[in-house]
């Protein structure tokens, strides 16, 4: 039996690379802060916004585009609005 290919989808490509960047640049700002204390409370939170991300990289890696993918997406960008409006960065 063949295996089924996975559907890909140009636009969620594109939203997954912007999501990186967004990523990038919040690691960055993190890391830029001086206070050791400070940066691993960061950190520690910013960790669960940066997870949810790898975890819709790899999802479309191995899956591709399916019907969970927009609410996984929904999902990280309303967890990266809570990290944004939490912690003053």
């Amino acid at each position: 039996m063949a295996k089924r290919r996975r559907k890909l989808s140009k636009d969620y490509e594109k939203l997954i690379s912007k999501s990186e960047r967004e990523v990038e640049l919040y690691i960055a700002k993190i890391n830029d802060i001086d206070d050791d204390d400070i940066r691993t409370e960061y950190t520690i939170a910013f960790s669960a916004v940066k997870s949810k991300l790898d975890y819709i990289k790899s999802a479309y890696t191995s899956i591709g585009y399916n019907e969970d993918s927009d609410t996984l997406m929904l999902l990280y960008q309303e967890s990266l609005k809570n990290f944004i409006s939490e912690y003053e960065i």
